[in-house]
């Protein structure tokens, strides 16, 4: 059973954000986690994410840039299992889902037992290893693709099929933290459908929240059905992901967004409103007389016009009187009527 069905899905990146915010709560890491959840869930959010990572094998070198919040996980990522176990608990008790990004095999032996599902980083989309020992978990699994090719992203898909019948969900990223506006390419979203028409698709963004939640609202307009960013209650944290979280004022605005864009997207197929009916018969045209006709005369293009309101005889009728008798007289600017023929 897919569990990501409800359009649009959102999902809260809460990472390591819960660092800053114990910091200024004057609370604990785990306590302003739990912050963090209950904030997201009382807004609107479906289900959270977290790091994780039970080692210190994600990386070697220490010398490097940290440009990405995901490599914080050996300054950050405290928690032991317990405290996940717990903080999936609480995620339960909430109706919300937890959701893990696991970053070394022994993280996903042990979070499988309490994650709702698997989010598998852009950094592993060609580690093979690592995305068949995931699939092997038969967790949904959500890919990320940011720095990835369609030939890259159909061989993480065959490796994960298989290994598992799983859902899969495919999600547009952009490796930059944050990302520049015009580095967001929102495009390769309506790419993706294209080329993975059998897969969920989602957004996951690392931009900067622009005030009106626009860049949410146009991905899940192109088809994105789940929706990720980090998630923070106060943005104006300088460090981490803070600055390019969304808040809990930008979810209910994101939802009303969304819920604005159900009612103006309305149905698919073209066909005549009811809001539009008084509209056809007022606004369409009608077979008129053009100047007084006897009873007998044949009805030519010359003794008929085309005029508002749409009442009587459609102009697209028009050969099915022409020729014909009249079977009465009929004054100038009469509606004509089928009626009215022999």
């Amino acid at each position: 059973m897919n569990i990501f069905n409800k359009r649009q899905f959102l999902i809260a990146n809460i990472g390591f954000n819960f660092h800053e915010i114990a910091v200024k709560e004057n609370i604990s890491d785990f306590e302003a986690a739990k912050l963090l959840i209950l904030e997201a869930k009382k807004s609107g959010v479906d289900a959270v994410k977290f790091y994780i990572s039970s080692s210190e094998n994600s990386y070697v070198a220490d010398d490097f840039e940290i440009s990405n919040p995901q490599l914080l996980l050996n300054k950050y990522d405290i928690f032991n299992k317990e405290d996940y176990k717990q903080l999936a608990d609480f995620c339960l008790m909430n109706d919300i889902l937890f959701l893990v990004m696991p970053f070394d095999f022994e993280s996903v032996d042990y979070s499988c037992i309490f994650s709702d599902a698997f989010c598998l980083s852009s950094a592993d989309l060609t580690n093979t290893p690592f995305i068949k020992y995931v699939a092997s978990k038969n967790k949904p699994i959500i890919l990320y693709t940011g720095g990835a090719t369609l030939g890259e992203i159909k061989n993480a898909i065959k490796i994960i099929e298989d290994e598992s019948t799983v859902d899969i969900i495919l999600m547009h990223s952009v490796l930059s933290f944050p990302t520049d506006y015009l580095d967001t390419n929102l495009l390769m979203i309506k790419d993706l459908l294209e080329n993975f028409p059998d897969y969920k698709i989602g957004y996951c963004d690392h931009t900067k929240t622009d005030g009106n939640m626009l860049i949410l609202t146009i991905a899940a307009s192109y088809g994105a059905d789940i929706i990720e960013k980090n998630f923070t209650i106060d943005k104006s944290i300088k460090t981490n992901a803070h600055s390019y979280s969304m808040n809990p004022d930008d979810v209910l605005l994101f939802r009303a967004n969304i819920a604005f864009l159900s009612k103006i997207n309305g149905m698919k197929n073209k066909h005549p409103l009811i809001c539009e009916s008084s509209s056809i018969r007022q606004t369409r045209r009608s077979i008129m007389a053009k100047k007084d006709i006897k009873k007998g005369e044949i009805i030519t293009e010359d003794n008929i016009a085309f005029k508002w309101p749409g009442y009587g005889i459609s102009p697209n009728n028009l050969n099915e009187i022409l020729g014909r008798k009249i079977n009465c007289n009929v004054s100038k600017d009469t509606i004509l009527d089928f009626k009215m023929f022999e």
